[in-house]
């Protein structure tokens, strides 16, 4: 046995021990803490996160990023009230845990109006270093709809990451608010200057990888579907490396299969280190920066 897989320091049965996996660098591009609402205290949230530390740590994540409601836009209208009379709702598990998270805005693409203000208050003013825009029910939500191009042209035009949930479904959409990674890709034709993320690969990740491979301004991210062989190997082979982000998709999804997904993957070493964080490390770069991050 080699001394990455030794016994005695592996905390996860059959993944590299804890000095491999820290060399990788780790950053989640998605962590999703029940639905990322903080509740009417501020303190959901931050319970979420505290129960998903353990898997974090087993992992070695340096950094996980988060997509908070944070107001008008993307909660009901009670929670709505309460975030805008006290950010620090919002705030507090950021707070809390300061070298561990990253944040991006969740929008609702039903409510411009208030979206905008999210990204005024949170992306441009605040902490936040990009969206994440759902699926939904309404039309709205689908990133072809005018207004989620509308949001889209707003965070482009802060510096900000936008990561687009996608999903191929063989039956068709479930609901209009679906996007799929082949409208994703006609949509970010239009924006060359933007930096976007396809989350789940599309689910049917064969499909969403060739759907999105002539567009160098997406990058496929590996979290929410049954790990099936071969998809870290198409995605290197069809987009490169570079365009691979990790996601863990903790805590409803299994860090062993989802670490897995990359680190059992047959690549190269150095091309595991950058799916598994310098890729998302460098897109976040510029906005980090500006905002003083380190």
């Amino acid at each position: 046995m080699s001394e990455e897989m030794a016994d005695e320091s592996t905390i996860i049965p059959g993944l590299p021990n804890r000095r491999t996996l820290d060399r990788y660098e780790i950053w989640d591009s998605y962590f999703t803490p029940s639905h990322s609402n903080p509740g009417p205290n501020g303190d959901l949230l931050a319970a979420e996160i505290e129960r998903s530390l353990p898997a974090l740590g087993a992992g070695r994540f340096k950094r996980a990023c988060i997509f908070p409601h944070v107001g008008l836009g993307t909660c009901n209208a009670k929670t709505a009230n309460q975030l805008r009379a006290d950010p620090k709702l919002v705030m507090k598990a950021f707070e809390q845990w300061p070298k561990l998270l990253l944040g991006m805005v969740q929008l609702d693409a039903t409510d411009v109006p208030g979206s905008m203000d999210a990204l005024n208050r949170w992306l441009r003013d605040g902490p936040m270093l990009g969206v994440y825009m759902p699926a939904g029910p309404s039309p709205e939500q689908c990133c072809t709809h005018q207004n989620a191009r509308r949001l889209v042209e707003r965070v482009i035009s802060l510096g900000g990451v936008i990561m687009q949930h996608t999903w191929f479904i063989t039956s068709g959409k479930r609901y209009p608010g679906m996007s799929t990674p082949t409208e994703m890709a006609a949509v970010v034709r239009e924006y060359p200057e933007g930096k976007f993320i396809c989350a789940h690969a599309g689910g049917e990740w064969e499909r969403g990888i060739r759907a999105v491979r002539g567009i160098k301004n997406i990058a496929v991210e590996t979290s929410g579907f049954d790990a099936t062989a071969g998809f870290i190997e198409m995605a290197v082979r069809e987009l490169g490396e570079r365009r691979i982000i990790f996601g863990s998709h903790l805590p409803s999804r299994s860090l062993g299969t989802e670490l897995s997904k990359v680190i059992a993957a047959d690549i190269t070493g150095d091309a595991k280190r950058m799916i598994l964080g310098e890729n998302y490390r460098r897109m976040l770069a510029p906005i980090m920066k500006r905002k003083g991050m380190s």
